[in-house]
Parts: C-alpha cells; sequence; structure tokens
C-alpha cells in the first residue's frame, strides 16, 4: 500500500509560480511511475505530468500540451518525493491537483492505470 500527501496549493495571481509536493510512503518509490493529474470545477480529471520509469536506468517525462514549457515535473527518491514547479500560471490553470503513483509500466498518463492517488491540493489563479 503506498500512501500519496500533496502540499503546496495555495492562491496566486496569473504569471505567478508554485511548488506543489507529494510524499510517498513505501520502499519501491524510485520504480513507481509517478504523475500529476487536475480536476477543475465541472470537468473530469485530466492528465499534467508524468515522470515515468523506463528501460531500468532512465526516467520518461511527459506533460500535457496545455502545461508544457511552463510546468516542470521532478522527483527526489532519497526523500520519497515528487515535485511539481508550475511557472507562468494561468486562471485556467486553477483545479484541485492530484499526485499519483502506480508500480507497473502501463501509460502512467491515463489516470485508470494510476493505482494510488492523493487527496489533492487547491490551486487557485486569480487575473
Amino acid at each position: 500500500q503506498v500512501q500519496l500527501v500533496e502540499s503546496g496549493g495555495g492562491s496566486v495571481q496569473a504569471g505567478g509560480s508554485l511548488r506543489l509536493s507529494c510524499a510517498a510512503s513505501g520502499r519501491t518509490f524510485s520504480t513507481y511511475n509517478m504523475g500529476w493529474f487536475r480536476q477543475a470545477p465541472g470537468k473530469e480529471r485530466e492528465f499534467v505530468a508524468t515522470m515515468r520509469w523506463d528501460d531500468g536506468s532512465v526516467y520518461y517525462v511527459d506533460y500535457a500540451d496545455s502545461v508544457q514549457g511552463r510546468f516542470t515535473i521532478t522527483r527526489d527518491n532519497a526523500k520519497n518525493t515528487v515535485y511539481l514547479q508550475m511557472n507562468s500560471l494561468k486562471p485556467e490553470d486553477t483545479a484541485v491537483y492530484y499526485c499519483a503513483a502506480d508500480p507497473s509500466d502501463g501509460d502512467s498518463r491515463s489516470r485508470g492505470n494510476m493505482r494510488y492517488w492523493g487527496k489533492g491540493t487547491l490551486v487557485t489563479v486569480s487575473s
């Protein structure tokens, strides 16, 4: 069982930055696929960014088109933590952001392939 706890959400003006953190329990964190998803009011939960274990030696990183170039996902395996640095924030980035993890090699851009979820942290961007 893996537990995920997000932090770092808050309110910011457009153009500002926030860094989200996701602390994970578990001894095999380094090989887990990790991802960030978000859900805006009245919308479905959508993929934001992922960092997954690939080929047993490297991490593969991918982003949604809407955040490419503005958001950066990183991980610190020594701290069992994954981060999402969000820059140049826009009002449309307002959402609850969820951290997700999965031990398999499935497509970690798909929420259906992520087994473990945090409870989310709210990000509000005002214009």
